[in-house]
């Protein structure tokens, strides 16, 4: 991640985030990150392919805040794009994708998960940044040119960036936590380890941490 491209993550903190919800929504994808995001203050907002609800893979009924028409990157601090089965079998989600590039052209940060990372895939977004999914060759059936920039790793920023396998919800929100400034260094590190790891010897630098910024709030 390069300076200019945190310092712009962490500025538009008045900003919500916008979580972008759809039929067949893998809800368990991005729930970390929503739940930290929102205890870190950031308003959380739904945005769907209209304004009419939406089902998830878990059943759930959503009804989006707006419709992706009405979505503009200068009104947002990040898109989050989650996985679906949607992505695999259809175009209906190819929007979803093309308002990413909207984003990232003006320098709005994009979290893609799972299946919205074969989206973006196919968009060509992938082909010249540092990038991982689900396995490799999930992300070479569709095309595309990046297979060079493929990292086998939980989860990766590059730039305004991030991507995650479907398996990594942690290490997604842990890459989204930290460009948007929510958490850093050994805070970052505790937090990762507490949720991902069940590292217990973690929470005493969490609650440390929480009794600071309490402090420093007085």
């Amino acid at each position: 991640m390069n300076a200019t491209s945190a310092t712009s993550a962490m500025n538009d903190h008045g900003r919500p985030v916008h979580l972008a919800v759809y039929d067949t929504y893998a809800d368990w994808e991005t729930g970390h990150t929503t739940a930290y995001l929102a205890r870190a203050g950031r308003e959380i907002r739904t945005v769907g392919p209209t304004r009419e609800p939406v089902t998830t893979i878990g059943g759930l009924r959503i009804q989006p805040d707006l419709a992706l028409d009405e979505l503009r990157p200068e009104d947002s601090s990040l898109l989050i794009l989650t996985g679906a089965d949607l992505w695999d079998t259809s175009d209906d989600l190819a929007p979803f994708a093309r308002k990413a590039r909207a984003f990232l052209d003006a320098g709005v940060p994009v979290a893609a998960i799972c299946g919205a990372t074969a989206g973006l895939a196919r968009e060509g977004f992938l082909d010249d940044r540092d990038h991982t999914s689900a396995v490799s060759f999930y992300l070479a059936a569709t095309g595309y040119r990046g297979g060079g920039r493929y990292a086998d790793t939980d989860a990766v920023t590059d730039g305004n960036l991030v991507t995650a396998g479907p398996t990594e919800p942690v290490a997604f929100a842990r890459e989204v936590l930290r460009l948007l400034g929510v958490y850093e260094g050994e805070v970052l590190d505790a937090w990762y380890r507490l949720f991902h790891d069940s590292d217990a010897s973690a929470y005493a630098v969490l609650e440390k941490a929480s009794g600071a910024a309490e402090d420093a709030a007085r």
